[in-house]
């Protein structure tokens, strides 16, 4: 010990400057300048300067940077060199052979040690933040930081005892600040063109699969606070549209959904109408409620490391775990290089110890996503039993590139193993390289759904506030398809679901897979029609067009929907005419200022010189009841979007 302290001794000794006379002189005239200043003030013979800040109410940092400011570059750097070498000496001989806390936040006094919990120490990230990041000396505003509620101690990953520290409030790493980009040159979306105008002569019938994502909406949002207009191809106008409550009706008796029409001018293009349709899912009692059999797979590749992917995925299981019931099982399995089972089967009730798997967690290594997906289905299958739900919820950044790396045999895999009555949703986390293409896919073809989460407030939201929508379904399968009343009707376009299009023929298929929708989901789909003699029309009428006069019914046209009951084969079709007799209320244009919204966000080639301020006026106008401050959120992101576009 005595050869180090000598060691340290001579290296304080060589990064220590001489000191510098007239530099200490002008220090203590000053000194005594402001002992002087400060005993005139206390006199009442000057009034209290405004705080800046150059001048903050507390009188630490600034009397660092006044020391700063009288030293010389070479004086800093010996300072520096003598604190860091001390530091190294402390930490060195005082931590030796403890692991780092979990959390890097504020410490107080503890009444009683913590009890030992056989946990890694510090996962690489966290420790590669707090090397990277500078310490900065000047006083700008702090970022701000999302705070949750002391963990408990066997969360804390603290091995042996801490002497009278505990961590009482950990921090969650700050979110990017705005107007910082992010790279995007890996980024994939679904490829779509906006859907055309279709001449209802040539074409009287739409079909098109249901749609209950949101990911679009959360994914676009991410891009706007980070001072960034989203690419075409991530904006889905339908997914933008479904984020939203309108509040439909509930549906009576056994129906497993509801159906709302509305009907009102288009205000993008006079002569032209919007018609609504909106399916609304039956809420069961939350006690009549099947079992659930869980399985977390969840990407610990190289490619999760940020602060906003394996973190947050973390933080965002914790909240659902809070929402079981103690009859549901829950399992994890993690994937990276090879995929492993981090948690077998645990009932729900079970908390501390699926947190402890959770926490135990880190990335590092590829993306072996067949492997994990394996691993997860075999599990699933060992977990269920009749009566049961079960749901591999995938969370990732959609970045498979070891197995079977392509979509379409990705697709093959767990269209072949849907037939068990396993479902498969997908949580998307973290920008970069985030593969929504992929992540798209996998969900529709799993029977499940996709969604996209970059803060804890959005996993609240899909994962607390509409767990029973995201994971129990009520009906599989759902096909919409609308027959136009050529005699009403010259032209109709579907608004959104370009990447849910279907056949004709695929409508009466009962072998062709579409959407879900979960216990207390809406559904809402949009078209904009153009009436027989309006001046909007965009094509000409054909020579031989039958004319109106010769129309055997005034509807505009006729809906059916087809639905499978969870784990039938054969469907159920429900039929509904739509009538002129439908009516505009604030619902309906609230979800016309988003599906605008959205399309300008795509640059569609329909909405004439209709504005941001035009979607933002109408917004506010049927912004109606916002509990939880989604639609003023999405001004917030119209008006921003606005700035960004010029």
């Amino acid at each position: 010990m005595s050869d180090e302290l000598d060691d340290l001794a001579r290296a304080l000794h060589a990064a220590t400057p001489e000191p510098d006379t007239k530099k200490r002189a002008a220090v203590l005239a000053r000194a005594s300048e402001a002992f002087e200043k400060k005993a005139t003030e206390s006199q009442g013979l000057a009034t209290e300067p405004r705080q800046t800040s150059d001048r903050p109410l507390q009188g630490f940092v600034r009397g660092v940077r006044e020391m700063l400011s009288t030293l010389s570059t070479r004086a800093v750097l010996g300072a520096t060199t003598a604190t860091a070498v001390l530091g190294v000496v402390l930490v060195s001989t005082l931590n030796t052979g403890a692991p780092s806390p979990r959390y890097f936040g504020s410490y107080e006094k503890a009444d009683a040690p913590l009890s030992t919990v056989q946990t890694e120490t510090a996962s690489r990230v966290e420790l590669e933040v707090l090397i990277e990041s500078p310490v900065i000396l000047e006083e700008a505003p702090a970022p701000a930081l999302v705070r949750q509620r002391a963990a408990p101690a066997a969360d804390m990953a603290i091995s042996g005892q801490v002497s009278g520290l505990v961590a009482s409030e950990p921090m969650i790493l700050p979110a990017p600040i705005p107007g910082q980009g992010f790279e995007a040159d890996t980024e994939a979306f679904p490829e779509s063109e906006t859907n055309p105008v279709k001449v209802t002569a040539e074409e009287p019938v739409s079909t098109f699969s249901v749609d209950v994502d949101t990911a679009s909406y959360a994914i676009l949002r991410s891009s706007l606070e980070r001072g960034m207009l989203p690419v075409p191809d991530a904006v889905r106008v339908e997914e933008m549209i479904n984020y939203f409550d309108y509040g439909y009706s509930a549906p009576e008796g056994d129906a497993p959904f509801s159906v709302s029409l509305g009907l009102r001018e288009t205000p993008w293009n006079a002569g032209t109408q919007l018609v609504r349709i909106g399916l609304q899912g039956a809420l069961p009692q939350v006690e009549d409620r099947p079992p659930l059999n869980l399985v977390f797979l969840v990407d610990t590749s190289g490619s999760m490391r940020a602060a906003n992917k394996l973190p947050l995925l973390k933080q965002s299981l914790g909240l659902l775990l809070s929402e079981l019931r103690p009859e549901d099982q829950v399992a994890i399995v993690s994937y990276a290089g090879a995929a492993g089972v981090v948690l077998d089967p645990t009932p729900a009730a079970e908390t501390r110890k699926i947190r402890a798997a959770l926490d135990a967690l880190t990335s590092g290594g590829g993306t072996a996503g067949q492997a994990g997906l394996q691993q997860a289905y075999a599990l699933v299958e060992e977990m269920q039993s009749e009566g049961e739900v079960s749901r591999v919820l995938l969370a990732t950044d959609g970045d498979f590139n070891v197995g079977l790396s392509d979509p379409d045999a990705l697709e093959d895999f767990i269209a072949g193993k849907r037939e068990s009555g396993a479902y498969l949703s997908v949580l998307g986390f973290g920008r970069g390289n985030l593969d929504d293409a992929t992540m798209q896919a996998l969900a529709q073809v799993g029977n499940g759904t996709a969604a996209y989460i970059d803060t804890l407030s959005e996993a609240r939201k899909v994962l607390v506030d509409q767990l029973t929508g995201a994971l129990f379904p009520i009906a599989d399968d759902v096909k919409v398809q609308v027959e136009w009343n050529p005699a009403q009707v010259a032209e109709y376009r579907l608004i959104g679901y370009e990447t849910r299009a279907l056949r004709r023929e695929d409508f009466n298929n009962d072998r062709v897979d579409a959407g879900e929708i979960g216990a207390g989901h809406q559904v809402t789909a949009l078209y904009e029609i153009t009436p027989m003699g309006s001046a909007a029309r965009l094509t000409d009428p054909l020579r031989y067009e039958k004319s109106s006069g010769e129309a055997a019914s005034d509807d505009l046209g006729f809906l059916r929907l087809r639905y499978k009951a969870p784990g039938a084969d054969e469907s159920q079709l429900i039929e509904q005419p739509i009538t002129n007799a439908a009516t505009s209320d604030p619902a309906l244009d609230y979800a016309t200022a988003i599906a605008g919204f959205g399309q300008l966000l795509r640059d569609a080639p329909y909405l004439g010189d209709w504005s941001y301020d035009d979607a933002i006026a109408l917004a506010n106008n049927a912004r109606g009841a916002d509990a939880f401050g989604y639609r003023g959120e999405a001004v917030q992101l119209m008006r921003l979007a606005q700035s960004l576009d010029q």
